[in-house]
């Protein structure tokens, strides 16, 4: 009598191929997750330690900023605190203090956080721990002397908030101690800051002032501005401007920044 014999049951062979296949997704989505972590680190490291991007919203910083100008800012040369950190990661616990910490230069110009508002602003360092700061007639006194300042000019510029044309002289000045000579606005030397008290800068305290003298909330407004700033607070040094998009309207008569300002070291 004939044995019937079983047929062997065929090998599903795309079985054996699909869960290698599935296997292999567990590795390569762990290498994807820890190459953009990675990356992730090295942005805010760099952007914490190296450099730092920031966009001039306001007039208070003319003509050697203008609106619109995007700004790269060293974040190395005055040391490190919890204010150098990118985004909103100045606000965790941190402590308070600074690390290589070094003072600005008279005249740098320095991004730095409002010790009362928390707002970020730019502004050039004028007076350093010990000195004393006034302004009389709106002419600027350095530990009594005056700073002289030179007219060279005078200029219409629309304003960017509301859009009102704005006259100013135009000067240039000179720091005690730098021999770096930068451009001044002024409306007149009877505006609202151009008679102050005498201010004596403390200890690891700045003074910071606008170029654009008559249009700019800082050290010389008790009510509005930032006072006198801790070195804490501070998140750099203002090195280039690049890339300024921002275009204003080429009105007759009316100063506009020139064309192809992409790179200009400050």
């Amino acid at each position: 009598m004939s044995q019937s014999r079983e047929m062997p049951k065929p090998v599903n062979n795309d079985s054996q191929k699909t869960d290698p296949e599935k296997r292999a997704w567990g590795p390569w989505l762990w290498s994807e997750v820890k190459f953009f972590a990675k990356l992730g680190v090295f942005i805010v490291a760099f952007v914490t330690l190296i450099w730092g991007h920031f966009k001039i919203p306001s007039e208070s910083m003319q003509p050697t900023l203008e609106v619109g100008d995007h700004l790269y800012v060293s974040k190395y040369p005055y040391g490190f605190s919890k204010h150098s950190l990118p985004y909103l990661l100045h606000n965790l616990p941190l402590p308070e203090g600074r690390v290589f910490s070094r003072m600005p230069e008279r005249g740098d110009v320095v991004v730095f956080r409002n010790p009362r508002s928390g707002i970020v602003m730019i502004k050039r360092a004028v007076g350093l721990p010990g000195d004393q700061i006034q302004v009389r007639q709106g002419q600027l006194y350095i530990n009594e002397a005056l700073v002289p300042r030179e007219k060279i000019d005078g200029r219409l510029y629309r304003d960017h908030a509301d859009k009102k044309v704005v006259s100013v002289n135009v000067y240039t000045q000179t720091l005690p101690g730098s021999y770096e000579e930068f451009v001044i606005y002024e409306k007149s030397d009877k505006q609202a800051l151009d008679n102050t008290p005498v201010f004596i800068v403390p200890a690891d305290h700045l003074f910071f002032m606008g170029d654009n003298r008559d249009n700019s909330i800082d050290a010389r407004d008790t009510r509005r501005g930032p006072g006198m700033v801790h070195m804490n607070y501070l998140m750099g040094r203002a090195d280039r401007m690049m890339f300024s998009f921002k275009r204003c309207n080429r009105d007759e008569d009316l100063h506009c920044p020139p064309k192809g300002r992409w790179m200009v070291k400050l």
